[in-house]
C-alpha cells in the first residue's frame, strides 16, 4: 500500500467519523434518542470495510468520551458513555466485530452485507439492552429485560431496518461511482 492510498484511507475514516457525528445530531429526543447514527455506522462499515469502519466508530466514541459534543443532543463526555444508553453507543463496536466475522465467512457481497448488518444490529441491541438494564437498575430503579426491550429496542426495529436498507443501497452506489473505495470484503 503506497502513501497516497494510506492518506486516502485516513481521509475516508475521518469523513465517516464526521458523518457519524452529524447523523447523531439529527435526533428525536427520548429515553433512547432516535438518531441517524445507525445509518452512518452501517454506511461506515459497508463503505470502508470492517477494519477501517471500526476505526471511524472508535474515533467517534473517543471524541465523545473526551467531551467533544459528538453524541445526540450535542452532548459528549465519559458520563454519556457510562450512562444507561451508553451501551448502545459502545455496542457499535460489537456491531462492527460481528459485521466483520459474518463478512469473512459469507462470500457473496450483497448477501453478506445484509446478514452482517442484521446480525451486527442484533448484537448492538443485545449489548446495549443488557448495559441499559444493569446501569438503570443501579442508578434509578429495577427494570426488567422485557421492559428495557420495549423501551429501547422495539420502537427502533423498523426505523433501523429502513436505515440499514438505505445504507446498503447507498454504499453500493457510492462504491460503483468511486472504485477506489472498494474494500477487500467486496472483492471476494
Amino acid at each position: 500500500m503506497n502513501n497516497q492510498t494510506k492518506i486516502l484511507i485516513m481521509v475516508y475514516i475521518a469523513l465517516m467519523t464526521v458523518i457519524i457525528t452529524v447523523c447523531s445530531w439529527i435526533s428525536i429526543p427520548g429515553p433512547v434518542p432516535f438518531t441517524l447514527q445507525t445509518f452512518a455506522v452501517f454506511t461506515a462499515l459497508l463503505l470502508l470495510g470492517t477494519r477501517n469502519g471500526l476505526i471511524s466508530i472508535v474515533v467517534y466514541l473517543l471524541l465523545g468520551a473526551v467531551g467533544v459534543p459528538v453524541f445526540s443532543g450535542f452532548s459528549g463526555g465519559i458520563g454519556h458513555l457510562l450512562g444507561p444508553t451508553g451501551g448502545y453507543l459502545i455496542g457499535f463496536i460489537v456491531m462492527g466485530f460481528v459485521f466483520g466475522i459474518v463478512r469473512h465467512f459469507i462470500k457473496h457481497p450483497l448477501f453478506s452485507a445484509i446478514v452482517a448488518s442484521v446480525l451486527g444490529l442484533a448484537a448492538c441491541y443485545a449489548f446495549g439492552t443488557v448495559w441499559f438494564v444493569i446501569v438503570y437498575t443501579r442508578t434509578k430503579s429495577a427494570i426488567t429485560f422485557g421492559a428495557a426491550l420495549s423501551m429501547c429496542v422495539l420502537p427502533f426495529i423498523i426505523p433501523d431496518a429502513i436505515k440499514m436498507t438505505l445504507a446498503i443501497i447507498l454504499s453500493d452506489r457510492v462504491k460503483a461511482l468511486v472504485p477506489a473505495i472498494r474494500t477487500h470484503e467486496d472483492r471476494k
